[in-house]
């Protein structure tokens, strides 16, 4: 498996844009309250938020914990568990873009060309410093040893 690393001059490992319409539909903005529930409540369900135990959509939290735990135990991130974060991330970004008015495409579940273009880059775990930095945490924050506050840095 190799890394993909981030393109030049890119200086973040997340980037999105939108396609913006040059002129917006009057009819589906007026509706569009009623149009974006289905597709907002499969989104809820999915990234459920402090109550997400008991609805059944404690995913995103579960995603969540399983990669901190991958990335710090074994430092590794499989491919296919960051496509699927990926993705999820890019459907939220293209029911967002909707319900801010930034276009009039209804989001689509599938993967298909959309106005909204959100590219993260393949972390490189195996010179990443997540180790590092999460031990410069750990002796600032719970062993007390420090009062240099950690700065965000992997190298």
């Amino acid at each position: 498996m190799t890394a993909v690393s981030a393109p030049a001059g890119a200086p973040y490992a997340a980037r999105l844009s939108v396609d913006y319409p040059d002129k917006l539909d009057r009819l589906t903005t007026l509706l569009r309250l009623v149009w974006v529930l289905p597709i907002v409540v499969l989104l809820s369900i999915v990234e459920a938020g402090a109550d997400g135990a008991r609805t059944g959509g404690a995913l995103v939290g579960g995603l969540w914990i399983a990669t901190m735990l991958m990335l710090a135990v074994r430092t590794v991130y499989p491919r296919w568990w960051f496509d699927f974060a990926r993705e999820l991330a890019r459907f939220g970004a293209r029911v967002g873009a909707y319900v801010a008015l930034l276009t009039d495409r209804y989001p689509s579940t599938t993967r298909t060309s959309s106005p909204c273009h959100l590219e993260i880059d393949y972390p490189d775990v195996g010179r990443v410093g997540v180790g590092r930095w999460s031990l410069r945490v750990e002796a600032y924050a719970f062993l007390l040893v420090t009062d240099r506050y950690p700065p965000f840095s992997l190298k």
